[in-house]
């Protein structure tokens, strides 16, 4: 959710500065305010949007990379093993940026609540008349004139002269459902009214909508005589921000300039070319952000991989286990040194066979585990985002958070657990390391909750599937605290 905000509020940026600086001035009223509501609404749905194409494809390397379960890993990770992004969990306080975020947005829409009320108000209060398909409101001693989708409010105050005027510019507003445009900015302000761009998006658009209805209002009449109306008012508009208002003080001195100009070359329409390259460089940053990181091996050579190794057994200083061991000599004895005239060293591995018994890393499986529900996805890569999804929600609902309350445990808790899939598809060899014991068993219990899932095959064979998960505790401070207390 922060990472979708923050792509948001920065992809809003770029389009308001690319408006700002380029289009602002031109007199393209109508391309001004199709560029306004579609970069509003491409900068909610770009982050959204992840094409495959787009990504930087690295080789799969030996270790299956799954989402982080919020609990923990800093562990090096065995070569074999297919590492689950973490899985992350946390204990709830009764302060939350979720929280947080459902108070704001209600106190947007009370906000707005109390703006339909005050124009319900004045519809109540003041007489109207019914004119074709508008509704025109007499403002009972008053000079305000603004519109609202088929609703014109002119107070009795304006002379009949500047009525009529202001009723052609006002029909413009209704003509072209500008206060459609506003109240899409008033759903956006409650959805994100944390964010000072879509109040600046507003603000802009509002401005379009005055500059739209003048243009179309001074063909019938003359500018001079519409400049006075625009400048012998007492300048007392309502503050209402999803209506049109006439008299708006902040305003004037713009539409004036804006009517004075010339109407921009048609070669400026070039200008909203730029919005192609601007589109076509987010989307490859969004499908690029999602792509998981890869082990550092994966840039290393062969020979540095097999210094890597050489690394790995010295420090262990030969104490392999009984299953290092099997596969360190499955790997050797499956792998052919030849010589021939063109290539004097040529290596390759014998994939002939396939023993059983061996663990079978990612990157040479030709069929990952499958967990139950992602069976419809047709590649390794999907079913492995799958799995990591599922078993992330999984442990964070069944793991039993009162643990850190019960232990006095604090911060930030790392758990690092190693399990395999076997052939009949069950979570064997759960291994686990922790701060705590009681931290250990509990990641312990809950990967051995795991549902039976269909097993990985390697030429046609079933075969065991490592996989490392990390899991990240965040104890909540406050409660921490409490208990000490």
């Amino acid at each position: 959710m922060v990472q979708y905000a923050i792509q948001t509020i920065a992809f809003q940026l770029f389009f308001l500065v690319v408006y700002d600086f380029l289009l602002k001035k031109e007199t393209f009223f109508n391309w001004n305010r199709a560029y306004l509501l579609g970069t509003a609404l491409l900068s909610l749905l770009i982050p959204l949007i992840k094409i495959e194409r787009f990504k930087h494809v690295v080789s799969h390397e030996y270790i299956i990379s799954l989402p982080e379960v919020l609990l923990g890993n800093t562990k090096q990770q065995e070569p074999d093993i297919i590492l689950l992004d973490p899985a992350i969990i946390s204990q709830k306080t009764f302060w939350s940026w979720e929280l947080v975020f459902f108070f704001g947005a209600v106190i947007a829409i009370m906000l707005l609540g109390f703006k339909f009320f005050k124009m319900f108000t004045l519809l109540v209060k003041n007489p109207k008349k019914k004119v074709g398909n508008l509704h025109i409101i007499n403002l009972l001693k008053s000079n305000v004139a603004f519109s609202f989708f088929k609703y014109i409010f002119l107070g009795e105050l304006i002379n009949e002269n500047e009525k009529k005027a202001i009723l052609k510019h006002e029909m413009v507003h209704v003509k072209q459902y500008h206060s459609l445009d506003l109240l899409f900015f008033e759903v956006l302000r409650i959805l994100f009214w944390f964010n000072p761009l879509i109040y600046m998006y507003q603000n802009r658009i509002g401005e379009l909508h005055e500059f739209l209805a003048d243009a179309q209002a001074v063909k019938t009449e003359s500018k001079s005589t519409y400049y006075q109306n625009l400048l012998s008012q007492v300048f007392d508009t309502k503050k209402i921000s999803f209506i049109n208002p006439f008299f708006k003080q902040s305003l004037i001195k713009k539409r004036i300039v804006m009517l004075q100009k010339s109407k921009s070359k048609q070669i400026n329409l070039l200008k909203y070319v730029l919005l192609i390259p601007l589109v076509f460089g987010m989307l490859i940053y969004t499908s690029c952000a999602q792509e998981q990181v890869k082990n550092s091996t994966d840039q290393l050579s062969i020979s540095e991989q097999i210094e890597t190794l050489k690394a790995s057994l010295e420090a262990k200083e030969g104490q392999l286990t009984d299953e290092e061991k099997n596969s360190l000599l499955e790997l050797f004895k499956n792998v052919n040194f030849s010589k021939s005239k063109s290539n004097p060293w040529k290596i390759s591995v014998v994939q002939n066979e396939v023993n059983e018994d061996i663990d079978v890393p990612f990157a040479v499986i030709e069929q990952v585990p499958v967990f139950p529900g992602c069976e419809g996805l047709s590649n390794n890569n999907d079913r492995k985002a799958c799995m990591s999804k599922e078993i992330s929600m999984f442990v964070n609902k069944n793991f039993n958070t009162k643990i850190a309350t019960e232990h006095n445990l604090t911060g930030k808790q790392r758990i690092n657990v190693i399990f395999k899939i076997n052939k009949e598809g069950n979570v064997v060899d759960v291994r686990s390391r922790a701060p705590h014991p009681a931290l250990e068993e509990e990641a312990k219990r809950v990967i051995n909750l795991l549902p039976k899932m269909i097993p990985g095959k390697q030429k046609g064979k079933l075969v065991n599937v490592p996989y490392s998960l990390p899991i990240i505790f965040q104890v909540a401070d406050d409660k921490a605290n409490t208990n000490k207390e």
